[in-house]
């Protein structure tokens, strides 16, 4: 039986590569440069869907992909329902947090219960951390350009992925609160988990030795 893996491009595309080696598992064209959107693999069996990375659950939930890789925030987002999540592949880490113009006082603010105003693409995670937090807010839904709307006074603050944070030191916004460790996980469609076991199983297998090795090196 064929196996489908929806991938995304840049990071996460990169850092599954070696996880597909050491399942014996080459992709023969690159992404960057091929205009395929279904790319080979050395083994006939096994093709890479190439979607966007808030796509991947959709498409292994409905099963048009087999498995993928999507970052824990995208799963968060989405929900993560009919998905089963074997393996933690510790690959494009990063973390989810709170950032405001520099010089603007956010724990002054939460602290006397102002409702402020947050821009953000992931509404479902910052939803749930300002209600814990019992902090107002309004969710401002943007989809790219984050750092832009405190710039403008769109918003007080946003809520996004960060990774080095260069991008907000070079718009002079700063993190002010880290909301959660990111890291992206394999996600297998269940049905596809029962009907192909066989296929899916040994490569499943060889991620999670992969990504434990990875882990223990970090």
């Amino acid at each position: 039986m064929d196996l489908i893996l929806a991938l995304s491009k840049g990071r996460i595309f990169e850092d599954t590569l070696p996880l597909l080696e050491a399942a014996g598992i080459t992709v023969t064209e690159n992404p960057e440069t091929s205009r395929k959107l279904i790319l080979p693999t050395s083994d006939p069996g096994i093709r890479v869907l190439i979607v966007r990375a808030s796509d991947v659950p959709t498409y292994v939930q409905h099963g048009a992909a087999d498995f993928g890789v999507a970052g824990k925030d995208v799963l968060l987002e989405h929900g993560g329902e009919g998905l089963y999540q074997p393996v933690d592949l510790h690959i494009a880490k990063c973390r989810m947090s709170v950032a405001a113009r520099a010089g603007f006082d956010y724990e002054t603010a939460v602290r006397q219960g102002a409702r402020l105003r947050v821009a953000t693409k992931f509404t479902s995670i910052a939803r749930e951390h300002f209600a814990k937090k019992g902090v107002h807010v309004d969710l401002i839904k943007l989809y790219g350009s984050m750092e832009l709307a405190p710039l403008v006074g769109l918003s007080d603050a946003i809520v996004d992925v960060v990774s080095t944070g260069s991008t907000l030191r070079a718009n002079n916004l700063v993190e002010v609160e880290e909301i959660m460790d990111i890291s992206s996980r394999l996600v297998v469609n269940q049905a596809a988990l029962k009907m192909k076991r066989a296929r899916l199983q040994p490569i499943i297998e060889a991620f999670e030795r992969a990504s434990a090795a990875k882990a223990a090196q970090s």
